[in-house]
């Protein structure tokens, strides 16, 4: 049985390449949100040279869009979303010091290979478990994009944040390791 590794956010490039594909995390520390469109607003801002919202050195990014925050709760239910509608977005964000995102689905080897130079993982949170994750959810601000709603960029402070390792540093891939192993 694998041990469940705690991690702290920011990450390093230590903590990085210390995580396997196959790992199961507890993240504790801030992690960032976005999605589709804060994606497309950061990349037009680093396409004229801009400056960004946030610092991404050593960050993670959940992919979601929660859902309103009922009274006492920093947030609704946050489940991941499909990760790939962000690969277009990601190297970019990766050149700029991004360590982590956490979704669900498949990413592209353009995003892999750019994961592998910066040294950046790909998490996968459990999609249906968005009322379990968002008790993990601690503290809740936006930091950029309001006007986007649930789509916002916010900034989470989360406690034992569960996700699995779905693809490492060095270029592992759940998606491609496990399914021939339940063939038949």
């Amino acid at each position: 049985m694998t041990q469940v590794k705690k991690i702290t956010t920011p990450l390093d490039d230590h903590q990085v390449i210390q995580l396997k594909a196959g790992d199961s995390v507890l993240i504790t520390g801030y992690i960032y949100t976005g999605r589709d469109a804060a994606h497309k607003r950061l990349i037009e801002l680093l396409k004229k040279n801009q400056e960004l919202p946030l610092d991404l050195k050593g960050q993670v990014i959940y992919y979601v869009g929660p859902a309103p925050a009922k009274p006492g709760y920093p947030c609704g239910s946050a489940g991941p979303t499909t990760s790939y509608r962000m690969d277009p977005y990601t190297p970019p964000l990766l050149e700029k010091g991004l360590k982590g995102m956490i979704g669900k689905g498949t990413r592209s080897q353009e995003v892999i290979e750019s994961m592998k130079k910066n040294k950046a993982v790909y998490l996968g949170a459990v999609g249906g478990a968005a009322a379990l994750i968002a008790r993990r959810i601690k503290k809740s601000e936006v930091v950029a994009y309001p006007d986007l709603g649930a789509e916002a960029i916010h900034r989470y402070y989360v406690e034992d944040f569960p996700a699995i390792v779905v693809i490492d540093a060095q270029g592992n891939n759940l998606y491609e390791t496990e399914p021939p192993k339940y063939k038949k």
